[in-house]
């Protein structure tokens, strides 16, 4: 049966270059924020201001719904000034951009996306986000990896036969089932950790242990033919319908016949694998517009939930975030129900562009609800995006961002049959006990998720070290302690005891959606994350809002950097207050601070706080050089256009450097006819 209220419904771009004593628009200095924060390791701006009261967004900082056309005429366009952009950004000769993604904001800023290329060879961790304003006043670049890509060869030294041999036994080691290789390894250069080198990729299919189908990709040292690193590209996660209700669906008419195609929206439809775990399947089709009768037995109720979950999810990204389609392109992917038998799980693919969901065990809860529809659909959002390796703490982020759209699309949909909350698959009964798979005010009331990071966090499941984002999020939206949301009852404690203050899930999800899409990048770690949202925030809202405190605090409560104004359990400072003056165009030059009485290595959340007057400070570049000589990039030339001053506090991952011995603070001013002084700098071990 299928629902009788059911209804049928048949700028020329600049390219990244700061030209001098060009005027700085209003947020310049939230660029500084991110310039050289590299998201995948150390270094992590968040300069501290005094909170204001509540602030509403700033609407040139909203993006634009582009149409598809207008989003592939800016594409166009970046991909015209690509070779300009390798040049302006220092490339070296061997490098090239691929332009991936363009987004533009209201005042005319544009987030290009790129992936690069060394030699001809695709750089594994390569990525990186350009921000330009209109007037090409201010720029900043957000980069997957600090390493210069510069490998010592690009030829081979072990034979691809080896690196499919290692793919075949990393899949087997996983425990699944007819692994084999379904597309043979490929030469690249692997820039996601350590220094860049040339490797092979392989990937492996067949079927993981539970059933879900594999994709796991194995990047092998093509030099040694050690293995670096691997990943599961596999994302997991009207009609009477099972968990929502009666609802309307859009569908198609063909002839006398009625078929699940949802042409507003790209033109997404749903297939019945009948059971099988492979191909499209069937398309739901029928005689008449009324889709399933609410039971799992009906094979449409089932559809009927997927299909309405996807228009959802896509409404979402529409209206919310102004995104036509998971790509901006305006094309939908597809939905495929009854995937195996028993199979307790759902999952995205980007090999088939696709969501797939199993019917739960006994075949009797399908995990077709609405934010595990999203979820899914999400993992394709992030795929198209920032790319977030599925791996480590890039791979926990994947996993929250698909629960937190997930929780927020159950809020918009405002469906009375499955209200909005910060459960995830709270429907589906997963656990066979009607507990939700998922808590993001506490996620380990799972008893397995994390509530706060640490610095092992990497090293576990992604749907476990999810937890920290997940409970980041709700502490953002909601703030911590007991209170009752649409008859679900929370109690967010945070890492350090002290509480936090939300500011709305409306705020909430679009300072993630704009980190998402313009700041991480496929590296992006927690103290990246931190970072990306700390620059999305004052980019909004300013960064002497009450929102950007929030972020502050909010992250502090999941032990990740340190709360608004340095707060939260004081610390140990040290100091350095004599002037270094900074020759124009000259030498770097150092300040030093010796750090004693300490024991073990610096936190992760080590904060700098920078004094440096200067009358333009995209002339310069600041790094924290730790006692090793390690250093790490606070802000890099050309960002911060022609401001004055740096009064900024940074917090550093320093958590693989000794604690005791000489820091030093060291500038470089790499362009002429403007003059400074480092004023002052200070380490505080929180």
């Amino acid at each position: 049966m299928r629902s009788s209220s059911s209804r049928r419904s048949t700028s020329h771009r600049r390219t990244p270059h700061a030209p001098r004593r060009t005027a700085a628009v209003a947020l310049a200095g939230v660029a500084a924020l991110i310039a050289a924060a590299v998201q995948s390791g150390t270094a992590t701006a968040a300069p501290q201001k005094a909170p204001s009261a509540a602030s509403k967004a700033n609407p040139g900082s909203e993006p634009v719904r582009l149409t598809p056309a207008q989003r592939a005429a800016l594409i166009r366009e970046a991909d015209a000034d690509k070779a300009e952009a390798a040049k302006n950004l220092g490339l070296g000769a061997k490098e090239k951009l691929v332009v991936r993604d363009v987004l533009r904001d209201r005042d005319g800023t544009l987030h290009t996306r790129y992936e690069r290329t060394y030699d001809g060879l695709p750089v594994l961790g390569g990525d990186l986000v350009v921000q330009s304003t209109k007037a090409d006043a201010t720029e900043s670049v957000v980069k997957a990896t600090r390493a210069a890509i510069e490998p010592a060869t690009t030829k081979a030294a072990v034979p691809a036969a080896k690196a499919r041999q290692q793919a075949v036994a990393a899949g087997k080691a996983e425990d699944a089932k007819s692994p084999a290789v379904n597309r043979e390894p490929r030469k690249v250069i692997w820039a996601a950790n350590g220094k860049p080198a040339v490797a092979y990729e392989t990937v492996v299919g067949g079927f993981q242990h539970d059933g879900t189908p594999q994709e796991l990709h194995v990047v092998t040292d093509a030099t040694t033919g050690e293995k670096l690193y691997a990943w599961e590209a596999i994302e997991n996660g009207t009609g009477n319908t099972v968990y929502s209700g009666t609802v309307d669906l859009t569908t198609t008419q063909s002839g006398s016949a009625y078929n699940l195609t949802d042409g507003a929206r790209g033109n997404h439809k749903t297939y019945n694998l009948n059971r099988g775990t492979s191909g499209t399947g069937t398309l739901f089709s029928g005689s008449d517009d009324v889709w399933g009768n609410g039971s799992p037995s009906d094979l449409e109720s089932a559809a009927a939930d997927a299909h309405y979950g996807a228009a959802l999810t896509w409404d979402y990204y529409k209206n919310v975030h102004g995104r036509s389609g998971i790509r901006g392109d305006g094309v939908a992917a597809y939905s495929r129900v009854h995937y195996g038998n028993n199979y307790v799980n759902a999952f995205w693919s980007d090999s088939c562009f696709c969501m797939t969901y199993g019917d739960g065990s006994g075949n009797a809860n399908p995990l077709t609800s609405i934010d595990v529809a999203a979820h899914e659909m999400t993992h394709g959002l992030t795929s198209n995006t920032a790319g977030l390796n599925y791996s480590g703490e890039s791979g926990g982020l994947n996993e929250a961002t698909s629960d937190i759209f997930g929780a927020t699309v159950e809020f918009y949909a405002k469906n009375s049959s499955d209200v909005g909350d910060y459960l995830i698959g709270e429907e589906i009964d997963i656990n066979g006990d009607g507990t939700p798979l998922r808590h993001m005010d506490k996620p380990s009331k799972d008893g397995s998720s994390k509530d706060a990071w640490y610095s092992g966090i990497g090293s576990i499941d992604v749907h476990y070290s999810s937890g920290p984002a997940n409970h980041f999020f709700y502490l953002l939206s909601e703030g911590s302690g007991t209170k009752t949301i649409n008859g679900v009852t929370y109690d967010s404690p945070t890492s350090d005891g002290l509480p936090v203050t939300g500011i709305g899930r409306d705020k909430a999800e679009k300072i993630w959606f704009r980190a998402l899409t313009t700041k991480f990048t496929s590296t992006t770690n927690y103290a990246g994350a931190r970072t990306g949202t700390l620059a999305a925030t004052g980019e909004l809202y300013g960064t002497d809002s009450a929102e950007y405190k929030a972020v502050q605090d909010a992250w502090a409560g999941v032990n990740v950097g340190a709360r608004s104004g340095g707060g939260g359990g004081g610390g140990t400072s040290f100091e350095n207050t004599a002037d270094v003056a900074i020759p124009d165009r000259g030498a770097a030059v150092t300040s030093p601070v010796t750090v004693s009485g300490r024991t073990g290595n610096a936190p992760s959340d080590l904060q700098v706080a920078v004094d440096i007057v200067h009358t333009y400070i995209g002339d310069l570049q600041v790094q924290l050089v730790a006692p090793d000589g390690t250093a790490y990039t606070l802000k890099g030339y050309g960002t911060g256009g022609s401001a004055d001053n740096i009064a900024t506090t940074y917090t550093v991952n320093a958590s693989s450097e000794a604690a005791n011995g000489v820091w030093q603070l060291r500038v470089q001013d790499n362009a002429a006819r403007d003059t400074g002084y480092i004023s002052s700098w200070k380490l505080t071990f929180p």
